[in-house]
């Protein structure tokens, strides 16, 4: 039985004026014609621009590339699906009766995006602020946790973890082009992921290392989608 959305609001400490956003950021597409995905795509957005400022005053000796990768894990589906499951929001969410069948109220993917949209119904409710106040109660002992110095391993190794963690199978690389003189020849490496067909290329001094910029720029592509 699903539980009153007005007990959510005060688990997360936010008392809304609109209550009518509260339930629409928690219901489905499969329970109505009104849902969430345009409040899930509002709250996408003010969700990374926010963690992103967390992280850059955090860390202001952090390079662009590690605070692209600390807020890949902070806002990818599994860690938002993780927040959601933290706050118990499957027992509030509105279903369909398929998605209620098959378990829905559990999955990430409807967690992780009830989340987001709960995230911009606060911010059409109360403002950034308010967002902000929240997503502090939520992530702080997440962010505490973080350390661009822990991001270290080379993008080879991280990429074939991130691959692997997912069960998906291992990138290919293939030279693609040698030019200039033997003394300062250039390698044009491709990286491929055919799990999720997507692949990068980039030059490099040696093969090596036009394998780990290309490997850098593809898991980059992955981790903020």
């Amino acid at each position: 039985m699903r539980q009153d959305p007005q007990r959510l609001a005060r688990q997360i400490g936010y008392a809304f004026t609109d209550a009518g956003l509260l339930d629409d950021a928690l219901t489905h597409r499969s329970a109505q014609a009104r849902h969430n995905e345009r409040l899930e795509f509002l709250g996408d957005a003010v969700l990374g621009f926010l963690v992103a400022e967390t992280l850059w005053r955090r860390f202001p000796d952090a390079t662009e590339g590690e605070l692209s990768r600390l807020r890949a894990r902070l806002v990818n589906r599994d860690a938002l699906a993780g927040i959601a499951r933290d706050l118990g929001l499957g027992q509030y969410l509105r279903l369909g009766a398929g998605e209620l069948r098959s378990g829905g109220h559990a999955r990430d993917s409807i967690l992780a995006d009830a989340l987001e949209a709960l995230f911009a119904a606060v911010y059409l409710d109360g403002g950034l602020e308010a967002v902000r106040a929240l997503l502090g109660r939520l992530i702080d002992e997440r962010v505490a946790a973080l350390s661009p110095a822990g991001q270290q391993k080379d993008a080879k190794t991280r990429l074939q973890e991130y691959l692997q963690a997912r069960r998906l199978a291992l990138p290919v690389y293939t030279v693609v082009e040698t030019r200039g003189e033997d003394h300062a020849q250039v390698f044009t490496v491709r990286c491929e992921a055919h799990a999720v067909g997507r692949a990068a290329t980039a030059d490099g001094a040696t093969r090596r290392r036009a394998e780990q910029l290309a490997a850098e720029r593809l898991l980059e592509e992955l981790e903020n989608e």
